[in-house]
């Protein structure tokens, strides 16, 4: 006689579901939904695919994905959509991936656009202030300012 354990019916006799790969990408759009504290830069918008950096890695969300709650990493977020790419820079939040493929942002953000028009300025205004200086403290001062604007500017260059 073969013991209790080995007699229990299986799975497919008890009406269990297995889990099973999908059977094609999803073809469609994405709601999509993004805003940071003081801008709202899609509401509900439908978009082909949108990337995004979090605590566990990269992924993309298309049509379909799975549902998800995620804490974004800073990094870059892109928004595909008509053939073309928003990126936009964010320094923390969570990512929502809802059953009906739509997707929500809290976080803050900025567009790679302005990020890089703001670092230039930055720079280009400590350059000025480092000319009409006279005195070795505050020239040392602005140094450093022009040094970590230059590190802030190559930063968005990479992330271009």
């Amino acid at each position: 006689m073969l013991p209790a354990l080995l007699r229990c019916p299986g799975p497919s006799r008890l009406g269990l579901q297995t889990r099973a790969y999908a059977e094609a990408i999803a073809v469609g759009q994405v709601s999509f939904t993004f805003a940071s504290p003081t801008l709202v830069f899609f509401n509900g918008t439908n978009v082909r695919q949108v990337d995004v950096p979090t605590q566990t890695g990269a992924f993309g969300i298309l049509a379909a994905h799975v549902p998800t709650l995620q804490v974004l990493w800073p990094g870059l977020v892109l928004s595909m959509q008509d053939g073309t790419t928003s990126k936009y820079f964010v320094s923390r939040g969570s990512v929502t991936v809802n059953a009906d493929s739509s997707v929500q942002f809290a976080e803050e953000a900025v567009m790679l656009d302005v990020l890089d028009l703001a670092a230039k300025a930055s720079l280009e205004k400590a350059q000025s202030e480092l000319l009409g200086s006279v005195h070795e403290a505050t020239r040392a001062e602005i140094q450093i300012r022009i040094e970590a604007h230059e590190a802030h500017e190559a930063m968005v260059k990479t992330l271009e």
